[in-house]
């Protein structure tokens, strides 16, 4: 069974691929970044595959941004711990 969605390659955008980085592996990371992967395992962080996952997650904000839909800032928490030296 096909997949139901279309994921535009990064040639079809019209983005140009430094030569000094690896096609594949930018494609690669282009595609985990539009299918919403995270950047979990060893090979992801690789210089190829992370240009290519950023360049994906701008295409993503900007597409969203055409359509109008509005991001909230993400909800992050923080947790602090002071350690007060004694006198």
């Amino acid at each position: 069974m096909d997949n139901a969605y279309y994921y535009p390659t990064p040639r079809v955008l019209g983005l140009k691929i430094p030569p000094e980085l690896r096609e594949g592996r930018f494609n690669a990371g282009f595609e985990h970044a539009l299918k919403g992967g995270h950047l979990t395992e060893v090979e992801y962080f690789r210089r190829s595959f992370r240009l290519g996952y950023r360049a994906a997650r701008l295409y993503l904000r900007e597409l969203r941004r055409r359509r109008g839909i509005v991001e909230f800032p993400r909800r992050i928490r923080v947790r602090l711990r002071a350690v007060w030296p004694e006198r």
